[in-house]
């Protein structure tokens, strides 16, 4: 806990970051089309104007952020002032994901810096090329001794995660989220895991057909489909199932072309292992549209699946990628035998005019964030929490949250001199019911 930044020191670190983002701007996005052809687009709202946004929002609240909160004291400890003092944890182990390399990086990194904790960054060796232009950036704004990137392999992170830390915020999936839970568990480190799961989307027959097709398929095709609160597959009233199918058909082709692998604005798969996990998904499988793949450098086009079977290998896991299996149902009964047959998802959607149902839905399911109407937005607000519930995360950040999230809070009450009541003190004759009345009062 010694030598850790002062608040006007993170605050010029976090400027001096900001400052090597826009310089390296250019640099960023080209890597991250180097890495799995990322749309422009997609990188900058997704990635450096994003990252920038919340660099300039955390510069500008740190220190309200960082200044102790009073709250009102008990009554038990009168005359006294209690506060809430935000101190940092100290060391600080970041192990970050390849789908947002860059935002998923940085992100926590800025809100470890603000809270005042010393950082280790993993960023992921699936993006070599988003990964040293972070490690460049972090090398010109900071010192070493405050901040470091560690590239390199997965086992690289397995010798991090074998130190003692005290914090650690891993990004990725649940399998490799159990492993950085039991190795901090070891030490009793505390940690944040944002990882994932297979997120519904319901369409029941209330809903806006045209425009939930539209927002439906943005959600999935963003990223090619390689966004942890991305739509995992969707359950339509069967009523509505085949004009939904043609509507989404008809905005695939909207936003893509007639050809997808021409469009610049689709995402590739990161990489030739899981190019061939997503080919495997759709074998086998009633294809309503998609399904072409080129090997050469990894593109599977947006691929939508008639009524898989919950038992085939595309229905068991989280997909990831842009394969939307489509699912008819009949009744309530049916929306609950298919989401309870999964674990707690990091997202749902719900699309509906129907607002007696919709209530029904966010009361009855346990999830980690959603939308109502749409896909994905809700992560854009700063003001909502994100994380996950069960398997699907723990913990949650952004905004000020994220600076509370790497921030141990101390409790601290400031007694007066001026005054002693003497009720708490030994001998306690003739004080137990005076006591009661006071505790039941209170």
């Amino acid at each position: 806990m010694n030598n850790l930044p002062t608040v006007s020191q993170r605050k010029e670190a976090l400027k001096k970051l900001l400052k090597n983002i826009i310089i390296h701007e250019e640099e960023i996005l080209e890597a991250l089309h180097k890495d799995f052809k990322k749309p422009r687009f997609e990188g900058i709202v997704t990635e450096t104007s994003y990252i920038i946004s919340e660099l300039r929002n955390t510069i500008n609240k740190i220190d309200a952020w960082s200044k102790p909160k009073r709250v009102f004291p008990s009554l038990l400890n009168f005359p006294s002032s209690d506060y809430i003092y935000s101190e940092p944890y100290g060391k600080v182990l970041l192990i970050s994901p390849w789908n947002y390399p860059f935002q998923l990086a940085i992100s926590p990194l800025i809100a470890a810096v603000a809270a005042g904790n010393k950082v280790t960054l993993k960023p992921s060796e699936l993006t070599p090329y988003t990964s040293a232009i972070i490690s460049k950036i972090i090398r010109e704004s900071f010192e070493v001794k405050h901040v470091v990137a560690v590239t390199g392999d997965y086992t690289i992170a397995q010798d991090l995660l074998k130190k003692r830390w005290d914090y650690i915020f891993f990004t990725g999936s649940v399998a490799v989220g159990k492993i950085v839970a039991k190795a901090a568990a070891e030490n009793l480190t505390p940690v944040t895991l944002e990882l994932g799961g297979k997120n519904p989307c319901i369409v029941d027959e209330t809903a806006n057909l045209p425009l939930a097709a539209k927002r439906i398929i943005w959600g999935k095709i963003l990223n090619a489909g390689q966004t942890c609160i991305a739509p995992d597959y969707i359950l339509v009233h069967h009523k509505m199932k085949s004009k939904l199918v043609k509507y989404l058909i008809e905005e695939i082709k909207n936003a893509l072309g007639e050809n997808p692998e021409e469009s610049e604005d689709f995402a590739r798969i990161i990489n030739l292992k899981n190019w061939e996990r997503q080919l495997s998904l759709i074998e086998n499988q009633n294809i309503l549209f998609g399904g072409e793949s080129n090997r050469s450098d990894f593109y599977l086009a947006p691929t939508l699946l008639d009524e898989p079977s919950l038992e085939s290998p595309v229905m068991k896991d989280e997909i990831f990628g842009p394969i939307l299996p489509i699912i008819s149902y009949e009744s309530k009964a049916d929306i609950e035998r298919i989401i309870s047959k999964y674990e707690k998802p990091l997202s749902l959607f719900i699309f509906s005019e129907n607002k007696s149902f919709i209530k029904e839905v966010l009361g009855k399911y346990s999830f980690g964030g959603g939308c109502i109407n749409d896909t994905i937005i809700h992560f854009s607000n700063s003001r909502l929490p994100f994380g996950g519930v069960g398997h699907s995360g723990i913990g949650a950040y952004h905004g000020k949250l994220s600076f509370d999230t790497f921030s141990h809070k101390k409790a601290i009450v400031k007694k007066g001199n001026w005054l002693d009541i003497p009720l708490r003190y030994a001998p306690y004759k003739n004080k137990v019911n005076i006591i009661k009345r006071i505790l039941n009062w209170l």
